[in-house]
């Protein structure tokens, strides 16, 4: 840990205090659940009073998280789309993470309110509900009305989260820095991971943000009938109040148990399907929680979508190698599919490619056969998050999103039970979107990027060559190498010199009986004046020769098999 680190840790050390609580506690359940006869195994509850030992590994996981917080739920949240990083088991159990969180207290949301919006909160909202509509671990809402009759709901943030979920972020940037030392723990990448996850919650953080995705997704689907996005009241929104135009209707979930015949779940199911892939295939910047919840069934017929704060963009490059895997799968293409997961995906060094063709295989020939309307999308996802954790491959951040906005639209149509086939209508924007990738105008606007691209390549590659060429006339042309785990190796290398020297060492100590000694008065088994400068450094030179040994067997490479 780096020096200019330490009053960052000195700041945080009530919260590190709480996580190491929470996460001894549960770890210590964690060990006495391979001890079932143990008399005290039970002695550690859960919130409902049933003994943690009883809970599998996942659960203990998810609740631990629960118990540290909103910024660790997020995190859960997060791991639960990467079933590439942290398998399918521990994901499916992080989608259960909720965030039950109490209510503030109406004084508090008032002054808080009162604090971002001065005079106005008495000029402008005339009628302000104390009891929230709705809490979540950043922010509540409540409803209210203008004083020009508009119905509106007001999101307001929590007091003091920004602090809490700040320190939070340090601590979880310390707790990667460790992480990344524990070699069981490093190839999760968790430096790599927080570095994805803490711009996402600092997003969230900033109601300014989501007011312009609901300007943004307002434009982007305004000619999409039947769809409704909030209005937010500019005048009326900061960094920590966002008040928008009220949606009225039911949330689906509610909607589709009580007031939905047959005909309107299809109808609701193919135009939630629809707008979604258009934000997908067309956009390519799409709402990343589609929930029952953040999903409303509007009065006047429709559906209005809810809760911006958490959105997801793909680039063009990562559409298409989407758009030619669904193809690949469609066609049962496994050699096409194998190399645009490669390709996708961030593959290791040492990658069995003839195991991963096999897994691809075994995948397409169980999904690639598949009717449409007995398509199962999250098995798919599931199983092919398993193929990319098993080989170790790690898909690129937005992808992340991407995954848990689809197993979200899958959940949510299955609530509405509709008869109807959500992946008809996805097959029919993946047919259209790669009909349009050989469109004329798509073809010269693809000419027209390459052809700049290469005329920069030949305006600069000259000059840099150049500048090399005279560099190594000179002799001021030098090479940087940088060297992988090797590390590790110079350590044991260096360790195994060291107890070598110490061994040696203490052997000419007792061949010359250095003082003080042992025994000065012979004994049992001939031992007589033993040097015992010679017999301490002996031992603690076949400790460290046995520490050596233990480790380099523990690494695999002791008998030359891969290192796992």
């Amino acid at each position: 840990m780096k020096i200019t680190a330490i009053p960052q840790l000195y700041r945080n050390l009530r919260r590190w205090r709480e996580i190491l609580t929470v996460l001894r506690r549960h770890g210590l359940a964690d060990w006495l659940s391979q001890f079932p006869h143990l008399p005290f195994r039970d002695w550690l509850k859960d919130s409902d009073g049933l003994p943690l030992a009883s809970h599998s590994r996942e659960v203990r996981l998810r609740m631990a998280l629960t118990e540290l917080g909103p910024t660790f739920i997020k995190l859960g949240q997060i791991l639960a789309a990467r079933p590439d990083l942290v398998g399918t088991t521990i994901a499916n159990e992080l989608k259960n993470l909720h965030s039950n969180v109490p209510a503030v207290d109406s004084a508090t949301i008032r002054q808080t309110l009162r604090d971002e919006l001065g005079f106005r909160l008495d000029t402008d909202i005339i009628d302000f509900d104390d009891t929230p509509l709705a809490t979540a671990s950043i922010g509540q809402v409540h409803r209210a009305r203008l004083a020009d009759g508009t119905d509106v709901v007001v999101k307001v943030q929590r007091p003091a989260i920004e602090e809490t979920i700040l320190c939070d972020l340090d601590v979880l940037e310390g707790v990667a820095e460790l992480a990344e030392k524990v070699e069981g723990l490093a190839a999760f990448s968790p430096q790599k991971l927080i570095q994805q996850m803490a711009p996402m919650i600092r997003r969230e953080l900033d109601f300014g943000r989501e007011r312009q995705n609901l300007l943004v997704f307002a434009g982007l689907l305004s000619d999409v009938e039947g769809i409704e996005i909030p209005r937010p009241i500019e005048s009326l929104c900061t960094r920590r109040v966002l008040v928008m135009t009220r949606l009225l209707g039911q949330d689906l979930s509610r909607a589709a148990r009580k007031e939905l015949d047959s005909d309107q779940r299809r109808d609701a199911a193919r135009l939630i399907t629809t707008v979604y892939m258009r934000m997908l295939f067309h956009h390519g910047f799409f709402h990343a929680d589609p929930h029952p919840g953040n999903l409303v069934v509007l009065a006047e017929g429709g559906i209005g979508i809810l809760d911006f704060g958490m959105v997801g963009r793909i680039d063009t490059r990562l559409r298409e190698q989407i758009e030619e895997m669904l193809m690949a799968i469609s066609s049962g293409d496994s050699g096409r599919l194998t190399q645009l997961i490669r390709r996708a995906g961030n593959a290791p060094a040492i990658l069995d490619e003839s195991a991963l063709s096999t897994d691809v295989s075994d995948f397409i020939t169980l999904y690639g056969h598949q009717d449409l309307g007995n398509f199962d999308l999250t098995g798919a996802l599931n199983d092919l998050g398993d193929v990319l954790h098993r080989h170790g491959i790690k898909l690129p951040p937005q992808s992340a999103l991407l995954m848990k906005m689809l197993v979200s639209l899958e959940g949510t149509l299955s609530t509405l039970s509709a008869d109807f086939d959500a992946l008809e209508i996805m097959a029919n924007f993946v047919r259209r979107a790669s009909f349009n990738r050989f469109s004329p105008r798509r073809r010269v606007r693809q000419a027209r990027r390459v052809l700049l691209e290469a005329e920069y390549f030949m305006e600069v590659v000259p000059d840099q060559l150049l500048g090399l060429l005279d560099q190594a006339r000179r002799g001021q042309l030098s090479v940087h190498m940088e060297h992988h785990r090797l590390g590790a190796t110079v350590n044991r290398l260096v360790l195994g010199l060291i107890a070598s020297a110490l061994f040696l060492g203490s052997s000419l100590l007792l061949s010359m009986k250095v003082p003080p000694l042992l025994f000065v008065v012979p004994t049992y088994f001939g031992l007589h004046e033993i040097s015992l400068l010679g017999v301490a450094g002996a031992v603690v030179s076949v400790l460290m020769m046995l520490r050596l040994y233990f480790a380099i067997n523990r690494s695999g490479h002791l008998s030359g098999r891969q290192e796992d």
